[in-house]
């Protein structure tokens, strides 16, 4: 299964389809969106990112670097952020939500860091993508 709703490398999804897929959380994808391109200077793409295992995702980059993917998901969305270990100790000791806490707790460890995969269910959640991504910038 796809992290993101749409997993045919053939079929760039559009904007509707995106829309239809997220569902009432698409406004909350659009202000996060619309937050990174205001908060920070982004190149940003939608692509087929890494395989049918995360199909096709709003990629924000800066300098080249990964910041955040943004996955489409059925009534939801999932934000993947890359953290380094030094960036990990500061966001566990950060109060966070369940959907974020979760996240850090399953994220095998790596020499980068951790693969964050937060699964954003309601707006509660925007604001820990945020505070994690100062986290991530931060380094």
């Amino acid at each position: 299964m796809s992290i993101s709703a749409f997993s045919d490398k053939e079929h760039q999804p559009t904007d509707s389809e995106i829309r239809e897929a997220i569902g009432s959380l698409y406004s909350t994808w659009q202000e996060l969106a619309q937050w990174i391109r205001e908060k920070y200077t982004v190149q940003e793409d939608f692509k087929f990112l890494y395989g049918t295992n995360y199909g096709w995702g709003l990629r924000f980059r800066i300098k080249g670097k990964l910041l955040i993917n943004l996955y489409p998901g059925r009534s939801s969305f999932t934000a993947q952020i890359i953290l380094h270990p030094e960036a990990v100790e500061a966001a566990q000791s950060m109060k966070l939500g369940e959907n974020a806490r979760q996240a850090i707790e399953r994220a095998n460890p790596y020499p980068e860091g951790r693969w964050l995969f937060i699964p954003v269910k309601s707006r509660a959640n925007l604001e820990d993508v945020q505070r994690l991504l100062a986290l991530r910038v931060a380094k």
